[in-house]
């Protein structure tokens, strides 16, 4: 049984785990590009399953997407099509950039160094063009590879602890590579597959309302089952989270514990270093059996920080404003370098409703907050906030022009000062570990996670970009003192016009003149 009262290995963790302006001058960690591992898992003895290169377009705007606010939409059965407008529009190839040495393969979602360690596998029922099983979905070919055969769904429930797994017509379920990751952030890597997977999660769930297949996010499941399940090892890769699409069906019937599957996979590189400390955290965190998640999803999301006497009102958005969705992914990157130009108030107001939209799960959203050092607002004065998401309002904090400061915090990067508001995910850590135990640990970091993928997709819907960033843990608390009072920096987003390699902004008349789509 888990004990929600324990928390040890979290705090060890976060604590460990810290950046500091000593610490990362006393840790230098140099890249063996020799042993780099591979950018996709690959099963080379599995038959390969193509999916369809050309899909049809949802015509929904990406702002509308994101918040689940589709007229007339509906929970529609997917197709072989659906399934993949899904997964490219959540985890696909979208271009690929030619280096000396290499290239690399962009995807769909953002991913802290490009590294790209989530990966994810369908379990679905019968669907048209497609038999039930366990799928593995390999990005790099646009394909699918068939792990089982038989229909998986009423296991999948019952290590959640939840019908609906068993009842949808699909589940995504996301897993993280350790090793890709850690190869270039070593430890860090835990806060990053939960980052990088809750990012995944910002575009799946988007995509999934845009095509009508309703999602919900399951966070609490047993672990070893679906680890046996994937067939994974669950220290050097590990599941995230599942994620429910489609109609309701009749329920899947019950699965006897899964047999054990071993298929064959390339080597990620000649040799892997484990992290302790990942495998620790990760184990720690675990839920043993069903009753153990019920009892888990019992814990209740703290009060958000008190409200100052102030409020500056934001403009309220028009989800049909902007890129459709699909556009948005194709053109969503993160910026290298930002101009240090405004963005207008109304853009930075959608920006915050967009990441800040509850998000459909088992367990409470609404554990991070967002704070801000805003440096290039049109109809703001420059200076730190907090965002009420309640009253869609910004809560002044202190006045004066921050870059200087934003961008010592963002690890000396000048992207943090560049950017014209610097995003900074806090939250009340110790309340959440309080409330979901070791568990809660992996919850926040998803949730700033997806929270900061809202913020790149509405971002690029309305024209501007994006850059999550690393940070100076204790530094960023500090820098939001007093009304960061026991609370814990966890994720940071960039947000601002480009800047072109002849110095020129860009973007600039796709913002002013934002396209409306129903």
């Amino acid at each position: 049984m888990t004990d929600n009262r324990n928390s040890e290995a979290a705090w060890a963790y976060h604590e460990a785990t810290k950046h500091s302006y000593a610490s990362v001058r006393a840790n230098p960690h140099f890249l063996d590009w020799a042993n780099q591992p591979r950018p996709f898992k690959i099963y080379p003895a599995l038959k390969v399953l193509g999916l369809p290169g050309e899909v049809r377009p949802t015509g929904v705007a990406a702002l509308s997407a994101i918040a689940q606010s589709i007229p007339g939409g509906k929970n529609a059965a997917p197709d072989l099509e659906a399934i993949a407008q899904l997964l490219y529009l959540s985890a696909g190839h979208t271009r690929h950039r030619k280096y000396p040495g290499g290239e690399i393969y962009f995807r769909a979602a953002a991913c802290t160094g490009a590294l790209y360690e989530v990966e994810v596998y369908l379990v679905c029922g019968d669907l048209a063009n497609l038999e039930a099983g366990l799928y593995h979905f390999c990005p790099g070919d646009f394909t699918l590879r068939r792990l089982r055969t038989d229909d998986a769904r009423g296991l999948l429930a019952e290590a959640a602890a939840d019908a609906m797994p068993g009842r949808r017509a699909a589940t995504l379920v996301l897993s993280g590579i350790v090793w890709r990751n850690s190869w270039k952030y070593r430890a860090r890597t835990y806060r990053h597959l939960f980052w990088d997977g809750g990012t995944m999660l910002a575009n799946a769930m988007a995509a999934a309302a845009a095509l009508g297949l309703t999602p919900r996010l399951l966070t609490g499941f047993v672990d070893a089952t679906v680890h046996r399940l994937l067939g994974i090892d669950g220290a050097r890769e590990v599941a995230l989270a599942l994620l429910c699409v489609g109609p309701e069906t009749p329920p899947a019937a019950a699965a006897p514990p899964p047999a054990p599957i071993a298929h064959a996979t390339l080597p990620l590189s000649r040799h892997e270093v484990e992290e302790p400390l990942v495998a620790q955290a990760h184990a720690a965190s675990a839920l043993a059996t069903p009753d153990d998640v019920v009892r888990w999803r019992t814990g209740q999301a703290p009060p958000p920080p008190p409200g100052g006497a102030r409020l500056v009102a934001l403009p309220r958005p028009d989800p049909r404003d902007g890129r459709v969705l699909g556009e948005t992914i194709q053109r969503r990157g993160s910026t290298r370098r930002f101009a240090q130009a405004p963005i207008g108030l109304a853009e930075l107001g959608a920006t915050l409703w967009a990441a800040s939209r509850p998000v459909p799960g088992d367990v409470p959203s609404g554990l991070v907050d967002i704070y801000m050092s805003a440096h290039a607002v049109e109809g703001l004065a420059p200076g730190t906030y907090l965002y009420r998401g309640d009253a869609h309002a910004l809560d002044p904090l202190d006045a004066g022009d921050f870059r200087h400061q934003a961008a010592f915090l963002c690890l000396e990067q000048p992207l943090g000062g560049d950017a014209a508001v610097t995003l900074f995910f806090l939250s009340p850590l110790d309340a959440v570990l309080a409330a979901f135990g070791e568990r809660g640990y992996r919850l926040v970091n998803l949730e700033a996670g997806l929270a900061g993928g809202r913020a790149y997709l509405a971002a690029y819907a309305l024209g501007f970009g994006a850059s999550g960033l690393t940070f100076y843990d204790a530094e960023v608390v500090r820098f939001f003192l007093p009304r960061a009072a026991g609370a814990d920096a966890i994720f940071v987003v960039a947000l601002g016009r480009a800047m072109g390699a002849g110095g020129d902004v860009l973007g600039l008349k796709t913002i002013a003149a934002p396209t409306r789509r129903s």
